[in-house]
């Protein structure tokens, strides 16, 4: 054989690898998700956080995964769409609309004027500002608050790095630090990703009260007439009839859903692969019995949020009511929480809000859904996030859609952190940690790719060490 040839089959071989591994990423969906996520998170980042889209694809989507390096973005400021192309195989667009955020693949309506967010004047909890730290009580160390602040924003700017992007710490109700990274400011929303669980819980235990639905209702009774979407009838076909809507609340539902995070794996499918979350999540099959298996599964949050829609005369009210009924009674003017293509909120991931905003749902939980003087979410719901889902293994260290990262025996800050410690928590590094025997909300927010760069628990516990 000449060296030509050779060459000439050894090109055709390379050819045929990469038409095979591109066939099989094509027939995974990879494609597909890989521009949905851009499209979504290029322009969530935009239009809710107002952002520069020029820098959002290289800081936020293209180091998360090689696949991205294929992907090219298209950002239309006047229309308020974002477009991702992947090398032809796909094609994506996300339009910003009205009280749901960011949505793919849908069309696009008239365009309807956006109000950017600005910090709000004036001390906490009406504006955004801290407290001087010269107003510091004895009680609290400042100079340790300082050092555990700016150790956690080491590394800011830098993906390859901790990425801390804000800060901030309440105590006793008082703002003590709100600090943001360069290029990022107080009023910036930042993703939650799966803090916004503990969002969807609140909302839904404030919508089951209000409607006097009984969180031990059968799912499939829990929707009123001409309000059950069509996965229903399903379920009362077999033993998913037994699924108690505390179950979704508690992640105990017995669903065989796997909690996956690989490209081709069942949260970035249900997230960006399919116009419909709940229904992703539901057509699983039963694999324990409702109510004696705890496994983390962002599908049932999103189950949770669709049994709320049925709890609403129309559309237009349910996706309204995250700002009517817990945003804007606290002042949180940054905060959406997003929906599905189908209209569902995506409450197991897709919520915003600035660091201050984030500080504010958490001070929200600390004092049971007081706010002002006001309950704004019912009293109780703080009792559900501190109750275990189970008596027994890891569903201890988990209450309703909120993480008990304190718990003695499973929590995942256990013997660092005061046991009574709550989280909300979401993914790269995302938390909200509520401690109620230290009256104390601490936010820490970044992009943090790698979990072995940022250490929460360390962070929580140097600030709380502070907070003698």
């Amino acid at each position: 054989m000449t060296v030509a040839r050779r060459l000439a089959w050894g090109l055709g071989a390379v050819g045929a690898v990469i038409l095979a591994l591109a066939a099989g990423a094509v027939a995974r969906g990879i494609p597909r998700i890989a521009t949905g996520m851009a499209a979504k998170a290029v322009c969530s980042a935009a239009f809710l956080a107002g952002r520069d889209p020029a820098t959002l694809f290289p800081q936020d989507v293209r180091p998360a995964d090689r696949v991205f390096a294929l992907v090219n973005v298209a950002v239309d400021r006047s229309l308020r769409t974002v477009s991702a192309d992947l090398a032809g195989f796909a094609r994506r667009q996300a339009v910003w609309l009205p009280d749901r955020g960011c949505v793919l693949d849908v069309p696009r309506p008239a365009f309807v004027p956006v109000s950017a967010a600005a910090i709000t004047p004036g001390a906490w909890p009406i504006g955004d500002l801290p407290e001087p730290e010269s107003s510091s009580d004895p009680g609290i160390d400042a100079a340790a608050l300082r050092r555990a602040v700016d150790a956690a924003f080491v590394g800011a700017g830098d993906p390859e790095a901790a990425n801390t992007r804000a800060v901030a710490v309440v105590r006793s109700g008082r703002l003590l630090v709100l600090r943001t990274a360069p290029g990022f400011e107080p009023h910036t929303a930042l993703h939650g990703w799966s803090m916004t669980k503990t969002i969807g819980g609140m909302l839904a235990y404030t919508r089951a009260r209000e409607t006097g639905l009984d969180l031990a209702t059968p799912v499939v009774d829990a929707f009123p007439a001409g309000r059950q979407p069509a996965w229903v009838q399903a379920w009362r076909r077999d033993a998913r009839s037994r699924i108690r809507v505390a179950d979704l609340l508690f992640m105990r539902d017995g669903l065989a859903n796997v909690e996956g995070y690989a490209p081709w794996s069942a949260v970035p499918r249900m997230l960006w692969g399919t116009p419909d979350v709940a229904a992703f999540g539901a057509t699983a099959a039963v694999e324990a019995q409702a109510g004696a298996r705890w496994r983390y599964s962002s599908a049932t949050a999103n189950i949770l949020a669709a049994v709320v829609r049925g709890r609403f005369a129309s559309d237009a009210l349910y996706w309204a009511y995250p700002r009517e009924a817990l945003f804007g009674p606290i002042g949180a003017r940054t905060a959406v929480l997003e929906t599905d293509p189908a209209g569902n909120w995506v409450a197991s991931s897709f919520g915003w809000a600035s660091v201050g905003d984030w500080a504010r749902v958490g001070e929200l939980l600390r004092n049971d859904g007081r706010w002002g003087g006001r309950q704004i979410v019912p009293a109780g719901f703080l009792a559900l996030a501190q109750t275990p889902a189970v008596e027994a293994g890891e569903g201890r260290a988990y209450g309703a859609q909120t993480w008990r990262i304190g718990e003695a025996s499973f929590g995942d800050c256990r013997g660092h952190v005061p046991e009574d410690t709550l989280a909300l928590a979401g993914h790269w590094g995302q938390m909200v940690a509520v401690i109620p025997s230290r009256e104390a909300v601490i936010v820490r927010l970044g992009w943090t790719f790698r979990q072995e760069q940022f250490d929460t628990c360390r962070f929580v516990a140097d600030v709380v060490a502070a907070l003698r």
